[in-house]
């Protein structure tokens, strides 16, 4: 999954794309370099983001949508507000991909009103602002596991068929880096509720804790993590570098390692 961030303040990129012309011309990079789908997302969710209101959001959003729509592969939309999901999957957007596990009022209902659509619920608790100080948790794999299992049940029960249904541990997002150490390796757990797993290591701030480089150095460390993932079973990868991610991948599968991709 190439990461295209709509956005003038995400945490590695930001304001790289925010020009319309210059997001799709990366969208077709991404392509070329061998991403299988785009996520498209106009509201940064770094620690500490500010957040923009839905209008704002959607401004940034749609003329990149329209344009990625057009280059054959599944297109998703990072969003949490149910108001731009309307707009997206009414404009033919493939998935949505929400940090907040459509907890936000009628974003189930949104959803489960495109049932042919994809869905990635990702685990965060509070939002952006207030999200790394609520770190404190008794078993942190098992309330990750549990949540995201309850917010599945919860669509599903308005008619959306699980394999539409993939499951993100929120790697970063109100968790320590021991905690997302501990989340994927025990990536298991969740890779057992049987939705496909999303990892998003790429550039992470655990990488920076755990090698002492800064973002603009944490290629080696992302494509390991990355590797990691996938051996304890994640089957989507949500990285800004795609080519060195597939050419990781083909190599470690020319091993024999994981599943050809």
């Amino acid at each position: 999954m190439g990461i295209v961030n709509l956005t003038p303040d995400s945490f590695s990129d930001g304001g790289a794309w925010a020009d319309a012309r210059h997001a799709l011309q990366h969208c077709e990079r991404l392509l070329q370099e061998g991403a299988a789908l785009l996520d498209l997302g106009a509201e940064s969710s770094r620690p500490g983001a500010p957040r923009v209101s839905a209008e704002d959001e959607w401004v940034r959003l749609r003329p990149v949508l329209a344009g990625a729509l057009q280059m054959g592969v599944p297109v998703s939309v990072d969003t949490c507000k149910p108001w731009v999901m309307q707009q997206a999957l009414a404009m033919g957007a493939d998935a949505i991909n929400d940090i907040m596990a459509l907890r936000a009022p009628g974003a189930l209902e949104v959803v489960a009103r495109h049932p042919s659509a994809g869905v990635c619920l990702m685990h965060m608790r509070g939002e952006p602002g207030t999200m790394q100080q609520l770190t404190d948790y008794d078993d942190v794999v098992a309330e990750v596991v549990d949540h995201l299992a309850g917010r599945s049940q919860a669509l599903q029960g308005l008619g959306v068929a699980p394999a539409r249904i993939a499951l993100d541990p929120g790697l970063g997002f109100a968790k320590t880096p021991v905690q997302n150490l501990a989340l994927t390796q025990h990536l298991g757990r969740l890779v057992a509720l049987g939705h496909p797993v999303l990892a998003g290591w790429s550039r992470k701030s655990t990488l920076g804790w755990v090698t002492g480089k800064p973002v603009s150095e944490r290629l080696g460390a992302s494509l390991a993590a990355a590797l990691v993932a996938v051996q304890q079973g994640a089957r989507l990868l949500r990285v800004h570098d795609v080519a060195p991610t597939v050419d990781a991948l083909r190599m470690w599968s020319a091993t024999g390692q994981c599943l050809p991709v």
